[in-house]
C-alpha cells in the first residue's frame, strides 16, 4: 500500500475500531440490564417453586403469587395507595427539612476551615448514634403527630448528605479557589460557581444514601404512634398475623426504593452530565 493509501485507510480503521468498541459497550450495558432484571425474577421464581413444593413453610414465607394477590386486592380497595402516598409525603417533607440544611452546612464546612473546626466534631460525635434509638426522644419532644415522623426522616438524611457534601467540596482542586480569589469572587460567587458544581457528584451520592435511610426510618417511625403509612401497615399486619400483608409492605418498600434510585440516577445524568461513570 502506498503512503497516500495508508494515510487514507488509517482514519477509517480507527473509526471502525471506535464503532466496534461502542457496540461492545452497548452490548455490555444491555447484558447488565438483563441481569439486573433477571436476578430478582429468578429469586421470585425459586421462592414460588419452594413454596409450591413445600420446601419452605408458607405460614411464614407465603408464595409470591399469594403476596401478589393480596397486593392487588389492597390496590383495588385503595388502602395501599393511601398508605404509600402518606409515607411518600412524610419522606418528601423530611428530605426538604434535613437535606437543604445539610447541603448548606456541608458546603460551608468545606469552604471555611473555622466552620469545619466548629461543626465537624458535633457531626462526628452524633453520626454513630442509631437513629432508631432516638425515636423515643423525638416522640417525647414532637408528640405522636406528623412532625415526629418528618423529623425522624430529616435527621436520618442530614448526616449522609452533609458528610458527602463536605467531602465533595474538599476534593475540589485548590487552583479553582485560587482563581476565584484572584478575581475577587465573593462568598456567594464561590458557593455558586465553584463549591456547589464541584461537589455535586458527592451531593448526589449523599442524597442516594439518604433516600435509603429515609425509607428505613419512616417504616420504623410509622410502626410507633401512627395510624397510617407503610410502616403502620406492616405492624398492624403483624399484630393480626396477616403475613401476606406484611410481605406486601416489604415489597412496596423495595419497589419504592428501586424507583427512587432509578429517578435519582436520571436526575444525576441531567445535573452532572460531565460524570462519566453513569
Amino acid at each position: 500500500m502506498s503512503a497516500p493509501d495508508s494515510a487514507i485507510g488509517a482514519p477509517a480503521k480507527s473509526i471502525a475500531t471506535v464503532d466496534i468498541g461502542e457496540q461492545a459497550r452497548l452490548a455490555a450495558r444491555r447484558r447488565e440490564r438483563l441481569m439486573s432484571i433477571g436476578s430478582p425474577l429468578g429469586l421470585l421464581l425459586a421462592w414460588e417453586l419452594a413454596a409450591q413444593t413445600g420446601f419452605i413453610d408458607v405460614r411464614f414465607f407465603p408464595a409470591p403469587s399469594t403476596i401478589i394477590v393480596a397486593l392487588w386486592r389492597m390496590l383495588m380497595s385503595g388502602e395501599l395507595i393511601e398508605h404509600i402516598l402518606i409515607s411518600l409525603q412524610r419522606i418528601s417533607l423530611g428530605f426538604l427539612l434535613g437535606g437543604i440544611p445539610a447541603i448548606l452546612i456541608g458546603i460551608a464546612m468545606g469552604i471555611s476551615r473555622p466552620v469545619h473546626a466548629l461543626i465537624d466534631p458535633l457531626i462526628t460525635a452524633t453520626f454513630p448514634i442509631p437513629k432508631s434509638a432516638i425515636l423515643p426522644f423525638i416522640l417525647l419532644i414532637f408528640g405522636l403527630g406528623e412532625l415526629s415522623k418528618v423529623v425522624m426522616v430529616a435527621i436520618g438524611v442530614f448526616f449522609p448528605i452533609a458528610i458527602n457534601t463536605t467531602a465533595g467540596v474538599l476534593q475540589i482542586p485548590p487552583i479553582y479557589r485560587d482563581v476565584g480569589r484572584s478575581f475577587n469572587a465573593s462568598h456567594w460567587d464561590t458557593f455558586r460557581t465553584i463549591a456547589l458544581p464541584g461537589a455535586l457528584p458527592f451531593i448526589m451520592t449523599g442524597i442516594k444514601l439518604g433516600a435509603g435511610l429515609a425509607l428505613i426510618l419512616i417504616a420504623v417511625a410509622e410502626m410507633v404512634g401512627a395510624k397510617s403509612g407503610i410502616g403502620y401497615m406492616i405492624w398492624s399486619a403483624w399484630e393480626t398475623f396477616a403475613v401476606a400483608r406484611m410481605y406486601v409492605g416489604l415489597f412496596v418498600i423495595a419497589l419504592i426504593g428501586f424507583g427512587v434510585s432509578f429517578l435519582l440516577r436520571e436526575i444525576e445524568r441531567w445535573v452532572i452530565p460531565w460524570k462519566t461513570d453513569n
